[in-house]
């Protein structure tokens, strides 16, 4: 991966969310401009349309990009300006959005800084048109280097100022933007495909989860069939680790909130959390995740270095206060199942045990049909999030990119900043069945948290050393897991996970006694049929088990009684005539090697 390139784009999005602003303020004139990042894809800028006219529709989107198009195919530049808070204030006096960016902007003690466009007539010559932004940087040299037709504005959408739903409503244009012309259109018929992979809506199809409003948005609630796959993926998850000896462990779902102060999670996600009040007047907290419970566990008695080191796994859902926009299906939820685990070791042991996680994460998303992870190194960088010895830290890097430099040589993406914040960490990225990239397992590593609990063992010398602890996650949250590789497989399960792996079908009645036997058979051995009703008609149940994705079904004709056989039939077209003993054989074959 160019990294280079991935900067030079995400300078180029930055750059338009400001022409788009400059072009919305122009075209709307009592409009108030806020924020406008890049983000994947693209850009957005939100904007507080004050007046009577705002962009509305398709054709208000095409008019403004026809409008940016022209402005960077003329050109202009962008000039820094450090300014003093009074300048700053002076200039957006007639935007309280921006003045309270700045109020912050001072809090936190950095600088004040603008960048302003002078706009060019296609020459060079500047046309005197000047467009100024409070903004930290990161811009494209120059408006040219934006290739005409690579990026168009696609939605509209609401947004709270800062998130926040008790503060001002703003709308939200958003913009796609890449390097080529070429490469927005390939981006936009994979958005087409997902859409037809979309799992809110196959999850429906399939009957495998349902929403209530009664219970509320992202919660989640599984039917029997999505809980069979979610049952199956976690017991491929737990065989896995089996091979490592990791101890099964279980926690309560809530605490006190003394843990995560103790922990450090407080200062970070006390918002995050659910709260709860007892009537002794405590405060309890919903769990937000599992590790300082399985700290209290090893912490439970002292240790000593013959046993490390000591691997606690456990799928249980933690809870996360998610503002109500981000909630969305299975990919982001209040209610999280993790299939968490948690290593304690000696430093000597970290890589051997990072390199086992690693091993394990290859072969669980080489089952699903994931097969070209590529780690990146979340590091930190130097923002004040990121706790703990400086020293803890560079060990846990340096054993992270050791192993990194062994496993995958220069195939490795470099993730400066996105470490957690009490330990960098190997997350791997996969790519789906349409292109696009998603973060999958984790590998973290920790000194944090067992200096914070005191965490300690008894070393060969007597001596009481503090372990190093490792967090893995392999599907991580088996919701965003399931959404993901409903997307991926587009529903069409494999043979081993699917709930329904059969459907017999009989042509008629005099059919139906030979179909139970086989239905009898199949079940004798394990594998999941269905025995479809006769009286709904052929075409109608052979409908049914096409439309559930079943990976096969099983038609019973005359031919079939008379020959003592089956024709199997695939959603994939494929038409078999097999006796039973093959039948049983090839199904079983399947399931084992899950293909």
């Amino acid at each position: 991966m160019n990294k280079d390139l991935n900067i030079s784009l995400e300078h180029k999005r930055h750059t338009l969310a400001h022409v788009l602003a400059y072009v919305c303020e122009n075209k709307y004139k009592d409009c108030k401009l806020t924020l406008g990042p890049a983000v994947d894809n693209g850009f957005y800028y939100d904007i507080d349309f004050t007046g009577e006219s705002k962009p509305n529709t398709d054709a208000d989107l095409k008019e403004i990009t026809k409008e940016m198009q022209k402005i960077c195919r003329l050109g202009g530049g962008f000039i820094h300006e450090v300014v003093g808070v009074e300048k700053a204030k002076e200039i957006f006096a007639h935007n309280e959005y921006k003045l309270e960016l700045i109020d912050e902007i001072i809090a936190r003690g950095e600088e004040v800084t603008l960048y302003t466009i002078n706009f060019t007539k296609g020459n060079g010559e500047l046309n005197g048109e000047t467009f100024t932004d409070l903004c930290r940087g990161g811009h494209c040299e120059h408006l040219t280097d934006i290739v005409e037709g690579s990026f168009k504005l696609n939605k509209i959408a609401g947004a709270y100022w800062r998130g926040d739903e008790k503060r001002d409503q703003l709308t939200r244009i958003y913009g796609l933007a890449f390097e080529s012309k070429e490469e927005l259109e390939s981006y936009e018929k994979q958005m087409e495909e997902a859409k037809k992979r979309d799992h809110r809506v196959l999850g429906k199809e399939l009957g495998l989860f349902v929403f209530s409003d009664l219970v509320g948005p992202g919660l989640p609630m599984w039917t029997p069939r999505g809980t069979f796959i979610r049952n199956k993926i976690n017991d491929y998850v737990q065989e896995l680790r089996s091979e490592y000896n990791y101890g099964m462990v279980t926690i309560p779902h809530i605490t006190k909130s003394d843990l995560y102060k103790k922990s450090g999670h407080w200062e970070k996600y006390a918002e995050d959390l659910f709260k709860i009040e007892t009537r002794d007047g405590h405060t309890l907290c919903m769990k937000p995740m599992n590790c300082p419970h399985h700290a209290q566990i090893y912490a439970s008695e002292l240790r000593s270095y013959k046993e490390l080191p000591i691997r606690y796994s456990e799928t249980t859902m933690v809870y996360r206060d998610e503002q109500s926009g981000e909630i969305n299906g299975l990919s982001r939820v209040l209610s999280i199942t993790q299939d968490d685990a948690h290593v304690f070791c000696r430093e000597s042991q970290l890589e051997d045990e990072i390199n086992n996680i690693w091993n394990l994460i290859e072969k669980f998303y080489s089952a699903f049909g994931f097969t070209d992870l590529t780690p990146r190194f979340s590091r930190r960088d130097d923002d004040p999030k990121f706790k703990g010895n400086i020293d803890l830290w560079i060990k846990a890097e340096s054993a992270i990119k050791n192993l990194l430099e062994k496993r995958a040589a220069g195939k490795w993406l470099d993730g400066e900043g996105e470490a957690a914040f009490y330990g960098p960490k190997v997350d791997f990225m996969a790519s789906d069945a349409i292109g696009r990239r998603h973060q999958v397992g984790t590998i973290q590593v920790d000194f944090v948290q067992p200096t914070n609990f005191g965490l300690e063992y008894v070393n060969d010398k007597g001596e009481r050393e503090m372990p190093v602890m490792i967090h893995c996650a392999v599907a991580g949250s088996l919701e965003r897991f399931m959404s993901v590789y409903i997307e991926h497989t587009a529903g069409n399960f494999p043979l081993w996970l699917s709930p329904t792996q059969v459907s017999i079908v009989a042509v008629r009645d005099n059919h139906r006694e030979y179909s139970e036997n086989i239905y009898k058979l199949l079940k004798e051995n394990n594998i999941r049929a269905e025995l479809a009703d006769e009286s709904n008609g052929l075409g109608k149940n052979v409908r049914h088990a096409k439309n559930m994705k079943y990976p096969y079904w099983i038609v019973i004709g005359d031919n079939e009684m008379n020959s003592n056989t089956v024709t199997l039939e695939s959603r994939s077209g494929e038409k078999l005539t097999l006796t039973t003993d093959e039948l049983i054989n090839k199904l079983k074959e399947e399931i084992k090697s899950k293909s």
